[in-house]
């Protein structure tokens, strides 16, 4: 993984940076794409983000509002519409208005699994055709509490859309850290945040350090 896993890719050539968020309905998905642009609001970078989880009218409105309560730009469609339509509408409107990075909420759930990936590997394909190297990041966001359930999601997507990390919600719990240690191993894939609360800034960079006991008995 990443030598710092908090550290967000940058789209080489000073392009826009796409991150997608991609994860099952009620881990926290559009709650944790506003963390994390507030993070990188922080750090300097001009954030826009889109709700292209068009068929969800709360998580446009919820992600409306949050970019509201940052400052950033929001793009989103209308229920119902295009997922893949908003993506690159935002792509497009990120260049337009200065902005460097562009964080995309996809939808969690449709009629089947088989018909969720076909649509997060086709806003996957529209934005790489708008942006060099998009998705430059494919963040998998899954709840630290649900234990095997959470590691058969993070198969289904990790086959279907190769995420370049995950973010592991709800380990505001005390001994939850197996769970971040048990999805590393099952899945693969290196943890790049933990969300350990409500707050804004409850979104921290994974630590191998706080789980370097578990992490030893592991090898």
């Amino acid at each position: 993984g990443p030598p710092n896993p908090g550290q967000i890719a940058v789209a080489e050539g000073g392009g826009v940076t796409v991150v997608l968020l991609v994860g099952v309905n009620g881990v926290g998905k559009t709650t944790t794409l506003a963390k994390l642009a507030a993070r990188l609001a922080g750090e300097g970078r001009r954030v826009l983000v889109a709700a292209a989880d068009t068929y969800r009218a709360g998580a446009i409105e919820q992600l409306e509002t949050w970019a509201e309560r940052l400052g950033v730009d929001c793009v989103s469609g209308r229920p119902g519409g295009d997922p893949a339509a908003v993506a690159f509408d935002a792509v497009d409107a990120a260049a337009a208005r200065g902005a460097d990075t562009v964080l995309i909420d996809t939808a969690g759930r449709l009629h089947t699994q088989d018909d969720l990936m076909e649509e997060l590997r086709k806003v996957s394909r529209v934005v790489a055709r708008r942006a060099p190297g998009a998705p430059h990041e494919t963040l998998l966001v899954l709840d630290g509490t649900v234990g095997q359930n959470a590691v058969q999601q993070g198969k289904m997507f990790r086959d279907a859309v190769a995420p370049t990390g995950l973010i592991v919600t709800k380990l505001d719990g005390s001994a939850r850290g197996g769970a971040v240690v048990a999805l590393r191993r099952e899945l693969d894939l290196p943890i790049r945040f933990v969300g350990v609360g409500e707050g804004l800034d409850d979104l921290e960079p994974f630590d191998p350090g706080r789980y370097a006991d578990l992490l030893l008995a592991e090898t």
